[in-house]
């Protein structure tokens, strides 16, 4: 088995021991590269792996012709495999004690330009974002944004944080990477294919992942693609947690990495806050209570950031038809109330503000059709960030 490509033996390594990224790692190392461990006799692999392992019968040609495949098939696909040996490979990721042997990359620019081009911040959190917390983590984005250097946002395709993360750095112009706990050829979950296909097409973006193609996304791949999202980065963002969930396993492995880690501190009663809040506590993150001090701290220079629109103004500034004169006092209260109180809705409206629910339904149509709030199915009402 003389004269093996490298890159393949490191594909069938990363498939035989994906889990297990530190044995990969050991037998390169020992054995001077991935290539040698293949061509290694029955008596080899059995003085390697001792006499009772199972996993000395994984080496061999069989896992050699399925890297292959597997190669072939990325390739017609437009992805890359990217080996821990390679320029590329994200210097980041490669100092971590148990890095991937190798990454599977998609997207319009070269994965060296991706990883080194800029710096690299992971936000992560709750599948179960409320109003105050997806406010919260378009504002951190925005402010990084608007940084002395502009990082790429790093997150995981999820629903709630990390789609919130991706979605805000691409509205902002900066790049952002997703990482996925399945194969490069699927998207999960599915309704993110959108934001998938604008990653990939978009500058300086792109999809990656250490799981061999057709992988499907059960849950144990999701514990370690975390590894990969906290390793990439020099600092982790977590917006809202529970005080179990992947995004605190997320922060506490960067922490384990010598990384910075925040999170944003929220209500003590407020379940979805609490993780955040006993990271803080165990001073394992730093609170994210001001954006230009964040921004500086892990950094990234200044934060240029506008001052708040004030709503008041805002409503004052709008057409005549969408300001009724008899109305634009209780339109400013209304407004007001929302920005207190994230997430409220019409009938809660109503209770704080002493309005008839036909008066503040009329009213808040107004302020939405003028793009001064935002509601959801629900009628739960937020401003528009966009005017703020």
């Amino acid at each position: 088995m003389a004269g093996l490509d490298e890159r393949i033996c490191i594909c069938a390594l990363n498939s035989i021991f994906g889990f297990k990224p530190q044995i990969s790692l050991s037998l390169m190392r020992t054995l001077g590269s991935a290539a040698a461990v293949f061509e290694l006799d029955k008596d080899g692999l059995r003085e390697i792996f001792g006499p009772y392992s199972t996993d000395a019968g994984r080496i061999g040609p069989q896992a050699l012709d399925k890297a292959e495949a597997e190669l072939e098939k990325i390739r017609r696909a437009g992805a890359l495999f990217i080996t821990i040996d390679d320029p590329a490979y994200p210097e980041a990721l490669k100092s971590c004690p148990d890095p991937p042997v190798g990454l599977y990359y998609k997207g319009s620019d070269p994965p060296g330009d991706v990883f080194s081009c800029r710096p690299l911040v992971s936000i992560v959190g709750t599948r179960d974002l409320t109003p105050y917390g997806k406010e919260m983590c378009i504002r951190t984005v925005q402010a990084l944004s608007k940084s002395s250097s502009p990082p790429a946002i790093v997150s995981g395709l999820a629903l709630g944080v990390d789609a919130a993360a991706h979605w805000s750095a691409l509205s902002c112009g900066l790049p952002t990477i997703a990482v996925l706990p399945t194969g490069i050829d699927m998207v999960y979950p599915s309704q993110h294919t959108y934001i998938a296909d604008r990653i990939v097409s978009s500058k300086g973006s792109a999809l990656i992942t250490d799981y061999p193609t057709d992988t499907p996304p059960l849950r144990p791949h999701f514990l370690r693609r975390n590894r990969i999202i906290a390793g990439l980065s020099r600092c982790t963002v977590l917006i809202e947690s529970k005080v179990k969930g992947g995004g605190m396993m997320t922060a506490r492995l960067a922490y384990s990495y010598e990384r910075d880690v925040f999170a944003l501190p929220g209500r003590i009663d407020d379940i979805h806050s609490q993780g955040c809040n006993v990271l803080i506590r165990q001073k394992i993150a730093e609170p994210l209570v001001e954006f230009p001090d964040f921004v500086k701290s892990i950094g990234l220079g200044k934060a240029t950031l506008t001052e708040t629109t004030d709503l008041e103004s805002c409503i004052d500034s709008l057409p005549e038809n969408l300001r009724p004169q008899d109305k634009v006092r209780k339109m400013k209260m209304i407004a007001n109330c929302i920005r207190s109180d994230r997430g409220i809705s019409i009938q809660e409206i109503c209770g704080k503000t002493g309005l008839d629910y036909s008066l503040v339904s009329s009213l808040t149509g107004i302020l939405r059709a003028a793009g001064i709030i935002d509601m959801d199915l629900l009628q739960r009402c937020s401003i528009n960030l966009k005017n703020t």
